[in-house]
């Protein structure tokens, strides 16, 4: 199969190798010698939201003390 590199520097993979990959949205990429390597790579984010609403309710925060800190975030 055959793929061109854009002026962009980009490469549209052909159908048929993409359909093996469906549920991959990242790769990994490597170049090796004379060879281009993509690897399907999985990104879990670091804490899940319940771990997250722990840490916050441990923290002693309402809704209210963080509707302010995004509040006085966006002003800035």
């Amino acid at each position: 199969m055959l793929c061109k590199k854009t002026y962009k520097n980009q490469i549209t993979l052909p159908k048929s190798v993409i359909e093996k990959f469906e549920d991959v949205e990242y790769f990994d990429v490597e170049a090796e010698e004379d060879r281009i390597i993509l690897r399907p790579v999985e990104i879990k984010p670091k804490g899940s939201l319940t771990s997250i609403r722990e840490k916050i309710a441990s923290m002693g925060l309402t809704e209210k003390d963080i509707e302010d800190a995004i509040s006085w975030a966006r002003k800035k």
